[in-house]
């Protein structure tokens, strides 16, 4: 699996995301009448002032508030793994900051980006708050008029699915199977929106997205058949 993908030309990448304000009664009324929509439609059990915490995973009513990244080098006969992040309140400037960063790495029609449950996810809510920011969409996420091979988006969930259809497998779970080791000694994604909002822990939302990244990028080493590297060979800029 993989065998034709050179690590060197791909990017791994995890996102974190938050709804738009703190609370349901923030919103502007119109907000309101839409969220209630969807609210209704997504949690029926609960009031949309219940469920608004839920709402950054909709890029409608979301924003970014964390992506990181991490690259491949080769060292030796293996590799190392660059690790880098872009988050803080202003989503513009970090999609600015992460656009940047992939005009720097994807610089070849080899390239690709990887994510796990990208496809249903990181993939089209990076590309929904581009739009709303203004922001040009970079060619390889802009999948208008491409065939599905030229196509450069890896989802490691999609390649652990070997062709089933059934529910969503975390990466924890994947990493957990294959004995990758997986550093969630802190907060999970559920945790967001309280560390965000309530502890205004930038740095706390930031570790916790880069360790998915490196926890990631091992679980892509391994499906493409090379061993895992320690921890030392793991890097981290700012």
């Amino acid at each position: 699996m993989l065998e034709n993908i050179d690590l060197t030309n791909v990017m791994s990448l995890d996102i974190e995301t938050v709804p738009m304000v703190k609370n349901y009664s923030d919103l502007e009324e119109h907000w309101k009448k839409l969220w209630d929509i969807k609210s209704k439609q997504k949690y029926p059990n609960q009031t949309p002032e219940e469920s608004w915490p839920m709402a950054g995973i909709f890029a409608e009513f979301g924003k970014i508030v964390c992506i990181s990244v991490g690259t491949f080098v080769k060292w030796g006969k293996t590799y190392q793994i660059k690790v880098k992040s872009f988050n803080g309140q202003n989503e513009t400037t970090i999609l600015n900051d992460f656009i940047e960063s992939i005009n720097k790495h994807i610089k070849s029609p080899a390239s690709s980006l990887a994510a796990h449950n990208g496809k249903e996810f990181d993939y089209p809510f990076i590309a929904r708050r581009l739009v709303v920011n203004r922001i040009a969409i970079p060619f390889i996420l802009d999948l208008s008029g491409k065939k599905p091979w030229e196509v450069n988006l890896i989802d490691t969930m999609d390649l652990w699915k070997f062709g089933d259809f059934k529910a969503y497998t975390s990466l924890n779970l994947i990493a957990a199977c294959l004995n990758i080791p997986t550093p969630k000694d802190d907060i999970d994604g559920s945790q967001v929106y309280k560390v965000y909002y309530h502890e205004n822990d930038l740095d706390r939302i930031k570790i916790y997205c880069q360790k998915d990244v490196v926890t990631l990028s091992r679980l892509i080493l391994r499906l493409k058949g090379e061993n895992d590297i320690p921890d030392e060979f793991v890097g981290y800029s700012n």
